[in-house]
């Protein structure tokens, strides 16, 4: 199985997916966590790049190819070898993000995105997607909060995009759950991370109850 984590800046989805992770690891259930973009050693450099508030002369052309160079590559080294293993995957981010911020966001060529995510992917799609939405005031007042705390000023070219960049994120988030609600499923990010956790693993209880490793709870 392969969950991924979606949602503006500041909703708490990585967060989430490492909390999910986590919880699943009380169980003898095999999984891999991973993040996009960086989820490789090519990929990190990657990264630096893409997050780096210097770079404010990053063309949108210049982000999606960096953003499916960096998935082609975590695909192929991390995620397609731990699904073939038979370990249930859970990433912070996907293709999804490609489409909502480089697409709907920026404007990129639509057809020449689903080109690229189905090249970089393999042909792999994620079997639930989570989005945490929160309005765009409480992500943001969130995020500038974790950059100081972890001292990430420095990589944090999106969450100095003006607010309206934002809030089209989030509508584009939306609405592409809405296209694909067989996929997503939506949960308030605006709960406190106890209970938003709790949520989510309700919702992943009944796929993982299926496996019958699941049923060998450690103690």
């Amino acid at each position: 199985m392969f969950i991924t984590f979606e949602g503006i800046e500041g909703s708490g989805k990585s967060t989430q997916a490492r909390r999910l992770a986590d919880h699943l690891n009380r169980y003898t259930i095999p999984l891999t966590f991973t993040l996009e973009p960086g989820g490789t050693f090519i990929g990190k450099s990657i990264r630096k790049i893409l997050l780096d508030s210097q770079n404010t002369h990053l063309s949108p052309l210049a982000e999606l190819l960096l953003y499916t160079a960096d998935r082609a590559q975590h695909v192929k080294e991390v995620i397609e070898p731990a699904l073939k293993q038979g370990k249930l995957v859970v990433c912070d981010r996907f293709m999804d993000a490609t489409e909502v911020y480089q697409g709907y966001v920026r404007g990129q060529d639509m057809e020449l995105i689903t080109i690229l995510n189905e090249k970089a992917t393999y042909g792999i799609q994620p079997d639930i997607t989570f989005l945490l939405d929160c309005p765009v005031e409480v992500g943001l007042e969130r995020a500038i909060k974790r950059n100081k705390t972890d001292n990430q000023e420095g990589q944090d070219r999106f969450e100095r995009e003006e607010k309206a960049f934002h809030e089209a994120v989030r509508k584009g988030y939306l609405s592409l759950a809405g296209k694909n609600s067989d996929r997503f499923i939506i949960v308030d990010a605006t709960l406190q991370q106890d209970p938003l956790e709790e949520r989510i693993f309700e919702e992943i209880r009944p796929f993982i109850e299926d496996l019958s490793i699941y049923r060998n709870k450690r103690s």
